[in-house]
């Protein structure tokens, strides 16, 4: 949802300026303030300038998470800022992350390339994610993308596959639960559109000067 709180983050966030975000709305300098302050209501029309100006539609990718392939985060090759980013035809929850999927064993539900975009806390305990698909972290230091089932005692899970054999006994140390499944084709066209409406601003910049 689209508040006064999530503004003023992505404000912090991005060091932005309100000034700066009242142009792009289109509005009164101290409107902004006002929106801040609760005094004045988002009006529908403004929100598409909110979320492009605030980059709220804008989700890194961290890492990868192994869907039949072991992701060990101290011998991953990702830059401090991540493998990228997103952009998403909507507002997405400053709470989440996203993971590409690297492997095969979840097909056909998940192809190698695809993007799940998680929560970057754990939210809930364990026991509530049994029979359910979740990026997992292992105490060892391992990612997967994988079904989580109850394991042999307690604090032990098993993780099963689609296509792979499981992986018993283990131990948790985060569960990534999954809010979005970004196919990678719809990630390529994302990203397309992305690149083109860059290039068709930068286009409407020059010709103004």
């Amino acid at each position: 949802m689209l508040d006064a709180t999530l503004i003023e983050r992505a404000l912090e966030r991005t060091g932005k300026s309100k000034g700066g975000l009242a142009v792009a709305m289109g509005v009164r300098a101290g409107a902004v303030s006002e929106i801040l302050s609760g005094i004045r209501l988002i009006k529908a029309s403004e929100i598409d300038a909110i979320v492009e100006y605030l980059e709220l539609n804008l989700i890194p990718i961290m890492g990868r998470v192994g869907a039949g392939a072991s992701i060990e985060p101290e011998y991953e090759q990702v830059p401090p800022e991540g493998l990228g980013e997103v952009e998403l035809p909507f507002p997405i929850w400053e709470e989440t992350i996203a993971f590409e999927v690297s492997g095969d064993s979840m097909l056909p539900k998940y192809e190698n390339g695809d993007v799940i975009v998680v929560y970057r806390e754990q939210r809930h305990p364990l026991s509530s994610f049994y029979g359910e698909e979740a990026a997992v972290r292992l105490k060892s230091g391992e990612r997967y993308l994988k079904t989580i089932e109850r394991g042999s005692s307690t604090g032990v899970v098993n993780l099963k596959s689609f296509n792979a054999k499981p992986i018993n006994g283990v131990k948790l140390e985060w569960i990534g639960e999954i809010a979005l499944t970004l196919p990678r084709g719809q990630i390529a066209r994302l990203r397309g559109k992305a690149s083109k409406s860059r290039k068709t601003a930068k286009g409407g910049r020059n010709t103004e000067k």
